[in-house]
């Protein structure tokens, strides 16, 4: 049995990646978040009781700062773990087995650099379906076709203003005119003006729902459920979840310049297109999915040290 730990330092968007190649690779994973002052505390003193022997066969960490502690577990373990790791680590490559790095990252491809074109996750098409299935009696009031709108929110670079929450309901309410029923979740991240903004504007609508953060959330069940997935421009990884459904996907773009030359790449390959309330929807694409090559090529590299195929 092949077993992984998925270690980061907790932010959602390295644990979705870290977990989702972890649970593609190997039968058992234990996900831990290692935070910055332990991954200091271990890279110069030395082991701590989570982490410590019996070693996975696999140890995956996504980030800049969990790749210091990658370097120094994989020393510990007498380099025994396959040490993976997640974006550009902005260190030496030969201190890991295998650097999964995207495309708009500045480390080069090569040797045991690979370089793919969205960012990992965990969302499957066996966890799409059952999400969609749970969710799918308490959207049928709601009517079709169905747009899920994915709200995300400022990041350190960019504020996520009123006003652009107020150009995202100009596109919105083009699509409700179009008869387009809309399922619209935000993240912890949408800051409160935009939550009521968007409230206010469809108080009353049957025909769209609005998730108040409260109870479960609809994220994978709406992705597996819509005819068409509308996303904000601020996270690579939502954008990412939304191309591997393969249903039809706009990208609100409010200027998040630091993920710039990703949407540009994703809109120019036709896998996405800019939202600005079209009532057609995109054309259809196959599922874009980078973790599946993630996992091919450390099932690989796996083999060849082990000889087990995970």
């Amino acid at each position: 049995m092949i077993t992984a730990w998925a270690v980061t330092t907790g932010e959602a968007g390295m644990r979705t990646q870290a977990r989702g190649l972890a649970r593609a690779v190997a039968e058992e994973v234990v996900e831990q978040t290692a935070p910055a002052g332990l991954i200091e505390q271990m890279f110069w003193r030395g082991p701590d009781d989570r982490f410590a022997p019996p070693w996975p066969d696999i140890l995956i960490t996504c980030g800049r700062r969990s790749a210091l502690f990658s370097i120094r577990l994989r020393k510990l373990s007498g380099a025994k773990m396959l040490a993976v790791h997640i974006q550009d680590p902005r260190a030496k490559p030969n201190e890991f087995d295998l650097i999964v790095a995207m495309e708009h990252d500045r480390i080069a491809a090569g040797g045991n650099v690979i370089k793919v074109p969205t960012a990992l996750h965990d969302v499957t098409p066996e966890r799409l379906r059952t999400a969609a299935d749970g969710w799918a009696r308490r959207m049928t009031a709601r009517g079709r076709p169905l747009a899920a709108v994915m709200v995300g929110g400022s990041t350190a670079r960019q504020a996520f203003t009123a006003q652009h929450g107020a150009r995202l309901l100009v596109g919105l309410k083009r699509l409700r005119t179009a008869g387009i029923s809309l399922a619209i979740t935000p993240s912890r991240r949408t800051p409160a003006p935009v939550r009521e903004q968007l409230r206010t504007a469809f108080a009353g609508d049957p025909h769209v729902y609005q998730w108040d953060m409260t109870g479960e959330n609809p994220y994978l069940g709406l992705l597996g459920l819509a005819d068409r997935l509308v996303v904000t421009s601020d996270s690579v990884s939502m954008i990412s979840e939304a191309l591997a459904t393969g249903h039809p996907v706009e990208v609100f773009d409010f200027g998040t310049e630091h993920y710039g030359r990703f949407l540009d790449r994703v809109v120019s390959r036709g896998w996405a297109r800019r939202f600005e309330g079209d009532p057609n929807p995109p054309l259809l694409h196959e599922p874009i999915n980078a973790t599946d090559a993630a996992a091919a090529a450390v099932r690989e590299l796996l083999q060849i040290r082990t000889g087990v195929v995970g």
